[in-house]
């Protein structure tokens, strides 16, 4: 007995000499001083040695989209990394096509800055910036999503283009340790300067949310950066579908206020879906939306009705009803903003239909 507790009290203090060195070893990496960056062949900057690819650049004013923040699941904050990057990381390859990892692309939040590196981003990259906005106003769109509306300092120049995202940083707070920032698609009009609103939907624990749907009031600042995105419609004579559902509704009423104020003609029937009457929302936008746009309208479909729901429109999950309203697709386009879950499903659906798999563009949450 004796010899068996003295082999497991030597494996323990084993484990935890191991545990020690590598804490050791990280903070020794971690404090490597200041390591040069060198952003698209421009002057070297100094940054921390140590820190993710992402926030050394943060620190340095150049903002890469990153929808996770950084949680290395959302696979969108890709640099080229032309020397200094070290081996790809078992984080990284399930968000690298073959061709990428070829190129050098990395995901700059698993990334960390160890040695002098040299890198190349989208040059449209280095015009995002980060704005103080104030919260004009917070309303409940529904129990769990809040359209806030942001207004920027007087005389900034906010430019961004319909179905494009920001990115909103949550400060500080009790449970949570370090700022972070999560992207949210703009639902406002490009036409609306100085303001700006987001539909945010409240998610069981999650960073950002708790912090617009428990702490925010109005009244209060918040940062933000952007714009970002290409999730923006395709002025084609092609007739459109758009599918959303929750908080997806943002870059498409986004999409339909430039349409209306531009006069653009185009064949849209957007569907909508629900679970039951208490997911549904913004109803009369759609209404006035379908007055001013001839060749629009609106499809919203609950999945579960819930009883005393007075519902008389359509039923079923949104890919069944768009699989009801449609024989061929060939000749159409579609847009999709959502879960993976439902866009992953009514792609599926889509090129059943013969859609071309080129004509369908989507804006997946992460």
């Amino acid at each position: 007995m004796f010899d068996v507790l003295t082999a497991a009290g030597v494996l323990a203090g084993l484990g935890a000499f191991l545990a020690l060195l590598l804490v050791l070893a990280e903070k020794t990496l971690k404090s490597g001083g200041p390591t040069r960056l060198t952003v698209n062949d421009d002057q070297p900057r100094l940054v921390d040695g140590g820190d993710p690819l992402l926030g050394a650049l943060k620190e340095q004013g150049i903002f890469i989209p990153s929808a996770c923040g950084g949680r290395g699941s959302c696979g969108m904050c890709k640099v080229v990394v032309r020397s200094g990057g070290g081996p790809v990381l078992p984080t990284e390859t399930p968000h690298l096509k073959p061709e990428e990892l070829e190129q050098g692309v990395r995901l700059s939040c698993q990334l960390k800055v160890r040695n002098d590196m040299t890198i190349r981003i989208p040059p449209e990259l280095l015009e995002v910036e980060e704005y103080t906005t104030k919260v004009a106003a917070i309303e409940e769109a529904t129990y769990d999503i809040r359209r806030l509306r942001l207004e920027f300092p007087k005389g900034t120049q906010f430019s961004f283009r319909a179905g494009q995202y920001i990115q909103l940083e949550a400060p500080i707070y009790d449970g949570l340790a370090e700022p972070a920032y999560r992207a949210y698609s703009v639902s406002s009009s490009p036409h609306t300067p100085g303001t700006l609103e987001v539909l945010i939907r409240k998610v069981p624990r999650g960073i950002c949310t708790t912090f617009v749907h428990e702490l925010l009031v109005a009244g209060d600042t918040v940062k933000i950066n952007g714009p970002y995105g290409e999730f923006t419609l395709r002025e084609t004579p092609a007739e459109a579908v758009f599918i959303a559902g929750g908080s997806g509704m943002a870059p498409f009423e986004s999409i339909l206020a430039d349409m209306a104020q531009r006069g653009i003609a185009k064949k849209v029937t957007y569907f909508f879906g629900a679970v039951s009457m208490r997911d549904i929302y913004d109803l009369e936008r759609m209404a006035e939306f379908e007055e001013t746009l001839p060749e629009f309208r609106f499809v919203p479909a609950l999945s579960r009705p819930a009883k005393g729901d007075q519902w008389h429109g359509e039923t079923g999950l949104i890919t069944d009803v768009v699989a009801r309203h449609y024989g061929s697709m060939a000749d159409m386009e579609a847009y999709l903003c959502g879960s993976p879950g439902m866009i992953d499903a009514c792609i599926k659906v889509l090129l059943d239909k013969g859609m071309e798999e080129g004509n369908i563009y989507y804006d997946k949450f992460t």
